[in-house]
């Protein structure tokens, strides 16, 4: 077996500032929206899909919660939101990858917000990851059967039900985390294929670098090494590749498609700040619109004045205080699937701590000169990929 220790996402320096506007834009969407005329909050609140009476299907076995809320709901304690992606294959989303019944959290992974909202922790669920999924109530009133050893994105799948019920989905998905982790989820977010692509396309494509050519046939993606710029259908595609030629793909790694993910997200952040959807109220419209079409979330996220609450909390956020990790682990021999190590625990207990996910480098010692200031570029940043590595 190998192992693989946390996988850390460190923000190159250039696309920190693209990271932090990106974040200021995010965090004050909610709040341009709850400012704008009546109608278009209301059109914008009723878009969004709730997942109301999701407590009913999580069940009473689950971890506490680090505090009593507040009145506001979230001040002043530490928030965990468990965002999932999903991998659906019926209407207008089997035009990625085709059709199927089913449907399966194509990438997961948790935010944890501390107390002080001093930073961001994001821990990436290895979807391939064999665990225990435990007994999940559905729809109808029954339960599913605990299953020994499964692949984590499959509890989606088994608490959707025969009628593909989000919900519920949800809630397996979050009994199962809980229950491997000893971490209590406060919130979620479901995201829907379709309405990432939208969204790209609305704002005109998202300039990428490929160190060389791409091609997954079972995620319907060719590209070709080099500059480029991702439409909606090919940003899908590139974020759903795992097997194919090119670019890691030969490894046929879960772990991989992550660390192409984090490469697409640096990318993404960096066009919205190019964008300036702040300056453009029509497209910002546009993009918000298509957005809460696009998810489906609890209760507590629910309500955009409740959002734009978070938002304010976290107004002082910038993209070097956003920390990433993927869960460590290790390679079942002969199955192309992982199992989380004995290190994963100790990010748990960060978690639950509200500690940071790594410790902070020791302070040099001796003396050293300090380094000289660069100089300043008269001309201005030559242009660059927002994203990924060209020869």
């Amino acid at each position: 077996m190998s192992t693989t220790a946390p996988r850390h996402s460190r923000r190159p320096a250039r696309p920190r500032r693209a990271l932090r506007a990106a974040a200021l834009v995010a965090l004050a969407v909610p709040l341009f929206v709850v400012s704008a005329a009546g109608a278009t909050y209301l059109r914008l609140d009723a878009n969004i899909d709730t997942a109301d009476g999701i407590d009913a299907y999580l069940g009473t076995s689950r971890p506490s919660a680090s505090a009593d809320p507040l009145v506001d709901g979230f001040a002043g304690r530490p928030l965990n939101i468990l965002v999932m992606g999903i991998d659906a294959r019926d209407g207008d989303n089997a035009d990625f990858a085709g059709h199927d019944d089913g449907q399966r959290s194509d990438s997961t992974f948790l935010v944890h917000l501390p107390a002080d909202r001093s930073r961001i922790d994001i821990v990436s669920v290895p979807r391939d990851s064999l665990v225990e999924i435990p007994s999940c109530l559905l729809e109808d009133g029954t339960q599913t059967p605990a299953r020994a050893s499964d692949m984590f994105n499959a509890a989606f799948q088994i608490g959707s039900g025969p009628d593909l019920n989000l919900t519920t989905a949800a809630a397996c998905t979050r009994r199962t985390f809980e229950h491997l982790t000893g971490v209590r989820t406060d919130e979620h977010v479901v995201v829907k294929m379709n309405g990432v692509r939208d969204i790209i396309d609305t704002l005109g494509g998202v300039p990428f670098c490929l160190p060389e050519a791409m091609d997954s046939p079972k995620a319907r993606f060719k590209a070709p090494a080099g500059h480029q710029v991702f439409n909606g259908r090919q940003a899908i595609g590139f974020l759903r590749s795992r097997t194919g030629t090119g670019n890691g793909l030969w490894l046929g790694s879960d772990l991989g498609r992550l660390d192409r993910q984090h490469q697409f997200l640096v990318a993404l952040t960096d066009k919205i700040h190019r964008a300036r959807l702040l300056s453009k109220p029509r497209t910002l419209l546009t993009v918000l619109n298509q957005a809460t079409k696009a998810i489906s979330v609890s209760p507590g996220l629910g309500d955009l004045r409740t959002m734009a609450g978070l938002a304010n909390g976290l107004r002082g956020i910038d993209g070097a205080r956003v920390n990433a990790i993927t869960v460590p682990t290790e390679s079942v021999e002969g199955s192309g699937r992982v199992r989380w190590t004995a290190a994963a625990d100790d990010i748990w207990e960060r978690i639950n701590a509200d500690r940071p996910l790594t410790d902070p480098a020791p302070a040099p010692t001796g003396t050293h000169k300090a380094p000289k200031p660069s100089k300043p570029n008269p001309t201005g940043p030559k242009p660059t990929a927002s994203a990924g590595i060209c020869g």
